[in-house]
């Protein structure tokens, strides 16, 4: 061989303890195609290919703290009390109660809050 490639040389070395038993003889390719096709078969993915190359995992990131936070029941009331004051919830409230469509309450909506409801 005049000038081996690094993938020659690592098989030279590999085999050269069989070097007087053998005898290696290149095939052109089109008289060998079925060992042509047979290296490169694809192996799947996973453990049990030789190469097998683990996928990589999406980055964790670091949780440097936790807050947690309390609301006093005075604020839930508050929001409570907000949204029964608001015409257009109350009927909002009324309308998907009912089984059945309220003309009446649909036309006491503003005319956003009409527009939004059908």
């Amino acid at each position: 061989m005049k000038t081996p490639n690094r993938h020659m040389l690592r098989w030279q070395i590999a085999i050269q303890e069989y070097r007087g038993n053998m005898a290696i003889v290149h095939k052109d390719e089109n008289i060998h195609k079925n060992a042509d096709g047979l290296t490169r078969w694809p192996l799947p993915n996973n453990i049990h290919n030789p190469a097998y190359v683990p996928e990589e995992a999406s980055p964790q990131i670091p949780i440097e703290g936790i807050s947690v936070t309390d609301l006093n029941t005075t604020f839930f009331e508050e929001v409570r009390n907000i949204y029964t004051q608001d015409k257009n919830f109350r009927i909002l409230f009324q309308l998907l109660t009912k089984d059945c469509k309220d003309n009446s309450l649909i036309n006491a909506l503003d005319e956003i809050w009409r527009k939004s409801y059908d």
